[in-house]
């Protein structure tokens, strides 16, 4: 291995570098070998933390477009429907949207998808389990928030207390016009308890906030929805062919994507 020009050099005194003393410092790279090729960024990623919020583990899964690391880019949380958990959102095409629309020339966000427990309504129904805490203070910076069913009522619960979001959107939101319906659900500690965290309740604390509604015209919420279309005068509101199902939620999530990115960015 040749020694270097500058070392031949060095001090303008062209002294020669001893025998032995040729070698490349370690970690350097052999003369002439490329460098490593960088691994692709990771589209998704799991990883677990313990929640002092909700009193437990939970699960958080971080989504980018393909060949983009999620470090430093904008974040929207997702919050799975009834029954579930952070799984909901991949298996529901949230990266494939994600990377269509970069490739069609949305700047690039992140989506988290978390655990927020299969039945809370993503509120603190039960002591020491209070999920909207654990949104607001152990997720790191969030710009935006999408929902289904259950989580569509959480996600309008966040944007209340988060009046700075750049975007909400509820999708097939379950949300009850009466204390009796929401009563059988059996996640809310008393009337009182529905009545401080109901959307449909507090319209007027969503004001500012850009608002995006889908629900399917086959969907049992269809109603509750409209009228949440026409009290909060959402930016976008879309009542398509559909039911309370995987089919319907995967077919609109593009648009949700959109309808999210492009008001992160600015670009709507």
């Amino acid at each position: 291995m040749g020694v270097s020009r500058r070392a031949v050099v060095l001090g303008g005194a062209g002294v020669a570098l001893a025998a032995g003393c040729t070698s490349p410092p370690q970690g350097a790279l052999p003369a002439n070998e490329p460098p490593p090729t960088p691994k692709p960024a990771a589209a998704v990623t799991s990883t677990k933390f313990m929640s002092q919020a909700r009193g437990r583990e939970v699960t958080v899964i971080t989504m980018a477009p393909d060949g983009h690391a999620a470090e430093g880019l904008p974040k929207c949380v997702a919050l799975h429907g009834r029954g579930g958990d952070a799984t909901w959102m991949p298996a529901l095409g949230v990266q494939q949207a994600l990377t269509a629309a970069v490739v069609a020339g949305l700047p690039p966000f992140a989506v988290i998808s978390v655990d927020g427990g299969p039945e809370t309504y993503w509120v603190d129904g039960k002591p020491g389990d209070d999920p909207q805490k654990m949104l607001l203070a152990e997720l790191g910076p969030i710009q935006a928030a999408f929902g289904i069913s259950m989580g569509a009522f959480g996600a309008l619960r966040f944007a209340r207390s988060r009046r700075d979001l750049k975007a909400v959107a509820a999708i097939s939101p379950a949300l009850f016009r009466d204390w009796p319906t929401a009563k059988s659900k059996q996640v809310f500690a008393g009337r009182a308890h529905w009545e401080a965290n109901e959307p449909l309740r507090h319209i007027g604390e969503l004001a500012g906030v850009p608002l995006g509604v889908w629900c399917g015209t086959g969907d049992p919420f269809v109603t509750v929805a409209k009228a949440l279309a026409n009290q909060a005068k959402p930016a976008k509101s879309s009542f398509t062919p559909g039911a309370h199902d995987v089919a319907y939620w995967t077919g609109i999530m593009p648009e949700v994507v959109a309808f999210v990115g492009e008001r992160i960015s600015g670009t709507a």
